[in-house]
């Protein structure tokens, strides 16, 4: 009889994460050099605690990553740990912490965007984040075995979030006391 090996460990995510944070600054300086115009304190603030802010997020949502490669990694099939069935299936404080988690998200969008943003792009963005979320559980499942799973309303909520924290600073911009203090934050 064949004796199979199997390997399980965990990835802890400042494996991952250290290494984004220093790329993500590498960047940040080399687009402030680029830039024609001068980019103010208050901008960089707002790009530094979106980069913080998208690392506890990815930290939220894929760590610590169980590796389990071997005889027991396959005891659910990765199809079955995907829930295509919308709103019938919500538990409902995963679905409010999804929401909650990208609220940040969508109130940041008004100082990235300026006046290209809408509710409706940031629906889309909020979409996109939250898809490439749900396609990376199921790939990293898939190929290490983790315990992750894929859900259709995570995707709902994430992309209700995104549009709540953007309408919620669009309403505060509207606020004339504030308007002009939080313009000095935009890019």
């Amino acid at each position: 009889m064949k004796e199979t090996m199997s390997i399980m460990f965990s990835i802890p995510s400042w494996y991952v994460l250290l290494p984004a944070a220093l790329l993500g600054l590498i960047g940040l300086w080399i687009w402030t050099r680029r830039r024609k115009e001068k980019v103010r304190p208050l901008q960089i603030a707002v790009l530094i605690s979106l980069g913080i802010y998208l690392l506890c997020v990815l930290h939220l949502v894929f760590f610590p990553i169980d590796v389990n490669i071997g005889m027991y990694a396959s005891r659910t099939p990765w199809y079955k740990a995907i829930n295509f069935i919308p709103i019938l299936t919500i538990d409902l404080k995963t679905f409010l912490l999804n929401i909650i988690m990208l609220i940040p998200f969508g109130m940041y969008l008004p100082f990235i965007m300026k006046s290209k943003g809408s509710a409706k792009k940031a629906a889309k963005l909020g979409f996109l984040l939250s898809a490439s979320f749900e396609l990376l559980q199921l790939i990293i499942r898939m190929t290490l075995g983790s315990g992750r799973s894929t859900d259709i309303n995570d995707l709902l909520a994430n992309t209700l979030g995104a549009v709540i924290g953007y309408l919620i600073v669009k309403r505060m911009f509207k606020v004339t006391p504030l308007n002009s203090m939080l313009k000095q934050f935009q890019l």
